[in-house]
């Protein structure tokens, strides 16, 4: 667990830099050669996955710290590459090929692609920095590229959304920044290491936590925290299904990461965590309500991902080992199930009455929908249920705080199977118009308003069914080696060891 030499180890920075300047050379390798251009960004993706698999061969899921340009810890700029860093950086770029653009064609698959690998250098970036200033500014630049995302489709709708998008993720930036500014003032640094040591001492205070309050509120803008995600529905409502896929399954989770690397090395304090419980409840309660008020179904998908997000911010709340196994647990199934629902959403539109008996003439969407639906609700053996299962235990060890959210989770899971299996009785109800009969011509199925199929986007929902699947039969395993994640990601001694080698005790308050 020691600092790593670039000279011989695999470069933790080709997975940050490598899609950033690729976002920088499609555009003007479109002008040059399209075909060029169209398979760029794809070769890029890979090659991410290929290097950070290479990060965990060369160092057997072990902590390393990089120091950029040779300059030590904690003056020059610190990759922190462990298990759950790697466990996220490896999503990015998977994701992001699974949600790639292929049906799109011209300048706009060159914007959206540009667009689209910024965005994967930016979350990969917050998964392995090392200190709040780069975090800060990686979550910006993916600020950046999300905005542009959510724009493609160039609407009157989606540029309204996007002001408003803009707005709250700028208001959640300012509050951000006068978070750090707090904590630099206190600790005259925002290396993470650096502020682990100190923490104790300086930060385990009111303005310690006010510190915390204005940099969660800020970060949980892209997590979707409560109260700042009002954005959440007109994005998810108006953006290509693909961009809504990968802002609630994947950057959110990232944006959650940050969160977890405070509330873990820094701000240990209990009223730290109770505020994140409490926050949770709130999003998970108003989410899963406003879902089953919801008429379509892009809206109750984007509801519904708050009310999940409140779950996995409840989840992480709890303290020790197993309260990071079962946010990890939690976010990771709604990673997958929410991508997997988003990704329905390319063929899917409209209001939820305008899908009738879509089951029945997409028997294998209508089954990958119910599967979705019964493993979010918690339905055995399926992965939901043990997650479920693993945050309730992990509550049920706390206090009477923790006890009341559990109360809410047993709540919403009836209010969320309420939503998910009407949708279901709809799906596979036998209407009227199923068929129509156009003159002089021969029955044809009659498509619903908004049901419009695009080419190499029916494939992602059920390659997203079939690994709830695989999981679902290595669930143990699966468990086993999250367990081992979060053990890693709790020990702070050995985060501060991996980046200052030398560390005997913590640095002195500063005056």
């Amino acid at each position: 667990m020691t600092a790593v030499n670039l000279a011989w180890a695999v470069n933790p920075t080709l997975p940050i830099v490598l899609p950033l300047l690729a976002a920088f050379l499609l555009q003007p390798l479109a002008r040059v050669s399209e075909p060029l251009a169209r398979i760029l960004g794809p070769v890029v993706l890979v090659a991410c996955g290929w290097l950070i698999y290479q990060l965990w061969l060369a160092h057997g899921g072990e902590p390393v710290a990089v120091a950029i340009g040779s300059f030590a810890a904690p003056l020059g700029i610190v990759l922190y590459v462990d298990r759950i860093a790697l466990l996220f950086a490896i999503a990015v770029p998977t994701f992001a090929l699974l949600f790639w653009p292929w049906s799109v064609s011209g300048e706009r698959a060159a914007r959206e692609s540009a667009l689209l690998l910024l965005l994967v250098a930016s979350v990969t970036g917050l998964a392995l920095s090392g200190d709040i200033f780069n975090i800060y500014v990686f979550y910006e630049l993916a600020a950046v590229a999300s905005f542009g995302l959510v724009t493609v489709h160039a609407t009157g709708r989606a540029y309204v959304a996007t002001i408003r998008y803009l707005l709250q993720s700028a208001f959640g930036s300012l509050l951000a920044l006068v978070g750090i500014a707090i904590l630099y003032t206190k600790t005259g640094t925002l290396n993470l290491a650096q502020l682990s040591q100190v923490a104790p001492t300086t930060l385990h205070d009111a303005m310690g936590l006010a510190s915390f309050a204005l940099m969660l509120v800020g970060f949980g803008v892209k997590g979707e925290l409560f109260p700042v995600n009002t954005w959440v529905p007109e994005v998810y409502a108006t953006a290509p299904a693909r961009v809504s896929a990968l802002l609630a399954g994947l950057v959110s989770k990232l944006a959650v990461l940050v969160v977890v690397r405070l509330l873990v090395l820094v701000f240990q304090q209990p009223e730290a965590a109770q505020l994140l419980l409490v926050l949770g409840v709130l999003g998970m309660i108003s989410g899963e309500l406003s879902a089953w008020r919801a008429k379509d179904y892009p809206r109750m998908l984007a509801f519904s991902s708050i009310g999940q997000l409140g779950m996995v911010f409840i989840a992480f709340s709890i303290s020790g080992p197993i309260g990071v196994l079962a946010g990890l647990a939690v976010a990771l199934h709604h990673l997958v199930v929410k991508s997997g629902f988003f990704a329905l959403a390319h063929r899917w539109g409209g209001s939820l009455e305008a899908l009738a008996g879509l089951g029945r003439r997409s028997p294998l969407a209508g089954a990958v929908y119910v599967l979705f639906a019964l493993s979010l609700i918690g339905v055995p053996p399926l992965p939901g249920f043990w997650t479920k299962l693993i945050v309730l235990v992990g509550l049920a060890q706390q206090g009477p705080l923790e006890l009341a959210a559990m109360g809410a989770i047993l709540v919403v899971t009836a209010i969320e199977a309420n939503y998910l299996f009407r949708l279901a009785v709809i799906l596979y109800r036998k209407d009227d118009e199923d068929t129509a009969t156009p003159p002089g011509g021969t029955p044809v199925p009659a498509r619903p308003r908004g049901f419009a199929p695009l080419p190499g986007t029916g494939v992602v929902a059920p390659l997203l069914a079939l690994a709830l699947l695989a999981a679902t039969v290595a669930i143990v395993p699966v468990t086993e080696g999250l367990r081992a994640v979060a053990r890693q990601t709790v020990d702070a001694a050995a985060y501060v060891a991996t980046v200052f080698p030398s560390a005997r005790r913590p640095l002195a308050r500063k005056e």
